[in-house]
């Protein structure tokens, strides 16, 4: 097949060659982006004066056909066209003749490539912030239909100190709070239109880029052209992102794996998000909480293979950065299904309240706040400490919790107990004491509820930005 840029080639390409080089087998996907960029592009060129009106016309009535042949399943692409630009632009010399050659006036493939993957991405960006939001929706209704539950806190996980279940769950909320905050960033820097850079250097063409931005809503252009071509900060921003983001899901994955083993019993996932075993009946497997823990190196790597691909690039367009599109699309693919599974997996699984109240209840994270109350009494905290210190130990060595020890026991430590030393160090007063901004008592996650639904407001709002910058 003889190519579109073959004028100067007297030897076809190897077959070997077509297959390394071809593009077409992923960026395909970028079809309707490729389109709505051609049919701007051919808009612009027939209002510059640059084409006529009818052969605007003609393009772009062929370009419209192409895409319901594309979406009706009736489009064969080919290997030898290389990319979607070469497939789709072949198909509509084919189907309207030598004016179909017109269309590439004024451009190139390198500023074409980089406005589909610009306006796929916005798109996507727009996609996963709904994704986001729904997941951090699930999470606030899982935290208030379980918001009186206590479970243990851990450090080094090590139970350290009783909290609500609701703060503990509450805590991912804000970090997806974030995580959109991230994807925002990402928005802006792909909001820029390279279209009208051309190989690198512009246009001898009369060309209107505004317009062509305007069409295709984007809010600003590329200032440089060679900037424009050969720029991919703003997919390594979107891997970066999108690698945050996997992190906080594998570390939520690493809890419900915990919780839901036997060892904790904290929760019981449904059947629907677990499988089996092909040799033992009885396992109940978390795989999807597994399978999102793996997948997050997976997403790590396609930002640093990234990373690494564009280092040493030399202005302007390097074929190196064909490689920016799949790890792209795998990351687009994995947090999309990754965010929708587990809005799904949280929703329907079971919180196991008593046997987190019986944890918390058969360990010492009160121990805290018994030196609190001494403190309270006017010992220095240090003091406290080791007088809490030693009151463990003795414990341990008579098998007993705090909660057990009779005043006597206690005044063996310190003067300072009295008889309402067992109120506070109950869990109950040791969760609703902790009422400083941010901490864990009941009052403190009712306002956090509170801020969630004004940080889902605000999210919605700038999901409609999202929403009005893509066609």
């Amino acid at each position: 097949m003889s190519k579109l840029w073959g004028g100067r080639f007297t030897q076809n390409t190897d077959v070997m060659v077509e297959e390394f080089t071809s593009s077409i087998s992923f960026d395909q996907r970028m079809y309707a982006q490729d389109i709505a960029g051609s049919i701007a592009h051919a808009t612009m060129l027939s209002k510059c004066g640059i084409i006529a009106a009818e052969e605007a016309t003609a393009i772009i009535d062929g370009l419209t056909s192409i895409l319901a042949d594309i979406e009706a399943g009736k489009f064969s692409f080919e290997i030898a066209l290389e990319d979607i630009h070469m497939n789709i632009e072949k198909r509509l010399t084919e189907r309207i003749g030598t004016v179909g050659g017109k269309l590439h006036t004024a451009r190139s493939r390198n500023d074409q490539v980089a406005l589909d993957t610009h306006m796929y991405l916005k798109r996507e960006i727009k996609n996963i912030g709904t994704l986001i939001i729904q997941l951090q929706q699930a999470i606030v209704e899982v935290a208030e239909k379980h918001k009186s539950v206590i479970m243990p806190g851990y450090t080094h996980l090590q139970r350290a100190q009783p909290i609500l279940f609701a703060h503990h769950m509450m805590a991912y909320f804000f970090m997806l709070s974030r995580d959109f905050r991230r994807l925002e960033g990402v928005w802006e820097g792909t909001d820029l239109m390279p279209l009208g850079a051309g190989a690198l250097a512009g246009t001898t063409f009369p060309i209107d880029r505004h317009f062509v931005a305007s069409k295709l809503n984007f809010s600003e252009i590329y200032e440089n052209s060679m900037d424009a071509v050969s720029d991919r900060d703003y997919i390594l921003e979107f891997l970066s992102c999108a690698s945050i983001l996997m992190m906080h899901l594998s570390r939520i994955s690493e809890e419900i794996i915990l919780w839901s083993s036997s060892e904790f019993s904290f929760i019981e996932l449904d059947d629907g998000h677990c499988t089996g075993s092909s040799i033992m009946p009885q396992k109940k497997n978390p795989d999807v909480a597994e399978l999102v823990r793996g997948k997050t190196g997976r997403v790590f790597g396609h930002l640093m293979a990234l990373l690494t691909t564009a280092k040493g690039l030399p202005l302007a367009y390097n074929k190196d950065l064909q490689e920016d599109k799949e790890g792209m699309f795998d990351t687009i693919d994995t947090l999309k299904f990754s965010l929708t599974v587990y809005a799904s997996m949280l929703r329907n699984m079971k919180v196991n309240d008593k046997v987190m109240d019986a944890a918390v209840r058969n360990d010492f994270s009160n121990a805290t706040d018994m030196a609190d109350y001494l403190v309270k009494k006017g010992l220095p905290f240090r003091q406290a400490h080791e007088v809490v210190g030693k009151c463990v130990a003795y414990c341990l060595g008579h098998s007993k919790w705090l909660m057990d020890l009779s005043l006597a026991e206690f005044k063996q430590f310190s003067p300072l107990f009295e008889a309402d030393i067992l109120e506070a160090i109950k869990v109950e007063t040791c969760v609703d004491a902790r009422n400083s901004y941010g901490g864990t008592s009941s009052s403190g996650v009712e306002r956090e509820f509170t801020i969630a639904e004004q940080i889902l407001q605000k999210q919605q709002t700038i999901l409609e930005i999202f929403t009005k910058g893509n066609i």
